[in-house]
């Protein structure tokens, strides 16, 4: 897999016939190794071990429903009473993080009304915090602990 601007953890890697399969620690099962997925094992685990960011308070592919169609968050975390605090949208890491990538995760909050939106794909990381009643976005210089959200 490619290499990430994140450190690299020891996680546990197994093929089913020819295909590599991870174990996501959040969903408790081995899941497919896409790139993205990469990206997501990562990141997710970066926020738990050097951010702060409970294991337990976070939730992988939450689903939504944005108009008619029914779609899921790469990742979303969540205060201690269960209000979502941030959407999380992770993309491969020959993926641009464009426009589009940041009107995804902001369609996607439509349904979860967070104040903090992320992307990565495990090369560029962003994070910016919606201030909904002036309709300001202010796109945050580092990454803020769980205890900088919550």
């Amino acid at each position: 897999m490619t290499e990430l601007n994140l450190p690299a953890y020891p996680f546990k890697v197994i093929k089913k016939g020819d295909k590599p399969f991870i174990f996501d620690e959040f969903r408790k099962n081995y899941v497919a190794l896409t790139p993205e997925e990469w990206v997501r094992q990562h990141f997710l685990k970066w926020l738990t071990l050097h951010l702060g960011y409970p294991n337990g308070l976070m939730a992988v592919e939450a689903p939504l429903q944005y108009n008619t169609l029914k779609k899921r968050a790469d990742a979303v975390v969540y205060s201690n009473t269960g209000q979502p605090l941030m959407i999380i949208e992770c993309k491969a890491p020959g993926v641009a993080i464009t426009q589009q990538t940041f009107e995804q995760a902001a369609r996607y909050n439509f349904s979860f009304n967070t104040r903090f939106l992320a992307m990565t794909n495990g090369i560029t990381h962003y994070c910016c915090e919606i201030d909904i009643e002036n309709g300001k976005i202010r796109y945050m210089e580092n990454f803020p602990s769980y205890k900088e959200i919550s």
